[in-house]
């Protein structure tokens, strides 16, 4: 599997998680890497 992204945020914390948001809102593509899986991370 490969995959172009404009934009790689490390990490889901507040900050990255909003860097994210914003990217993608200004067009674009991005991705987060998150070392956490989905559960931990909103806990």
């Amino acid at each position: 599997m490969s995959a172009e992204f404009d934009v790689v945020v490390i990490g889901a914390g507040p900050g990255g998680y909003v860097c994210a948001i914003r990217c993608a809102q200004l067009g674009f593509k991005t991705a987060i890497i998150e070392k956490r899986k989905p559960s931990e991370a909103l806990v």
